[in-house]
């Protein structure tokens, strides 16, 4: 095990100005998550029979209920770029269970999640609700879940992906898995698809740990929560950098080392201030 992944973060008890933040917090977001989520799925009953995989409209709420999320978990929230337009993608380093929110709130997109977040107490729901494709890590269904995602890319659904594979402690980018980049190479979508890289980085609060909103590892999620409710604000800037073309590329493993150099050197930026 690498030493950053055995690391640990420490996780003080809030004092009295931090439960109160975790009570008015974590009171506010539960209502509006869950509100949200109500108001999404009654919509969904028109939606659906009205127009099948296609949704006009429900993922409109989300992007709503993420951006107020992020205002209440206390983030700064900044956005650089312009997101893509047509039949594309987006591919982004992961900090963790913030980064949910975070580019959901940038503009509609559709997560593509391991098959265990669909377990998940709570978020597990919300996903699927919202159209997370979950995949698995078996090399017998690589082929099933590539048509899988060839479809929802056909439909016009906005994936996004985390080549990383994983999590990490918010201060690094891991190598890309190129696994998942066939699905934009198959025929009938390299010609037209665009790939957009996005780098994500987060500024702990004053006095806190770098890595306080990295999420890794065997962390648990709800003390994570407790103490980013807990605490003031941090921040988190999001850059859309220019989209690039599957076609120009003469296979996924190209395509994955292109995105890889460009969010390492953002997220590299970002760390050291270029961004703020």
């Amino acid at each position: 095990m690498t030493d950053w992944l055995a690391a640990r973060m420490p996780m003080p008890a809030p004092g009295l100005a931090g439960w109160l933040r975790v009570i008015w917090r974590g009171g506010a977001l539960a209502v509006v998550i869950y509100g949200g989520f109500g108001l999404l799925l009654l919509l969904r009953l028109v939606e659906r029979p009205l127009y099948g995989p296609v949704r006009p409209v429900t993922p409109l709420i989300t992007v709503a209920v993420c951006r107020l999320a992020v205002r209440l978990l206390g983030l700064r929230w900044r956005v650089r770029g312009q997101p893509v337009q047509g039949a594309a993608a987006m591919v982004a380093n992961h900090a963790g269970w913030l980064d949910i929110f975070t580019l959901n709130a940038v503009q509609p997109v559709y997560f593509v999640a391991k098959s265990e977040v669909a377990g998940w107490a709570g978020i597990g729901v919300l996903a699927r609700a919202t159209g997370t494709v979950f995949i698995t890590r078996r090399g017998t269904e690589a082929l099933a879940q590539q048509k899988v995602l060839e479809q929802r890319l056909h439909a016009g659904h906005r994936l996004l992906f985390f080549p990383e594979g994983t999590s990490t402690d918010s201060l690094r980018v891991l190598p890309f898995k190129p696994t998942l980049f066939a699905a934009f190479c198959a025929p009938g979508l390299r010609e037209a698809m665009q790939v957009q890289p996005v780098s994500v980085v987060y500024h702990a609060p004053q006095g806190q740990d770098a890595r306080f909103y990295g999420w890794w590892g065997d962390m648990e999620f709800a003390p994570h929560l407790l103490q980013v409710l807990a605490h003031p604000g941090g921040s988190a800037d999001v850059t859309l950098h220019p989209p690039v073309a599957v076609s120009a590329f003469a296979d996924r493993k190209a395509l994955a080392a292109a995105c890889d150099a460009v969010i390492r050197q953002g997220h590299a930026a970002g760390l050291d201030g270029d961004v703020r």
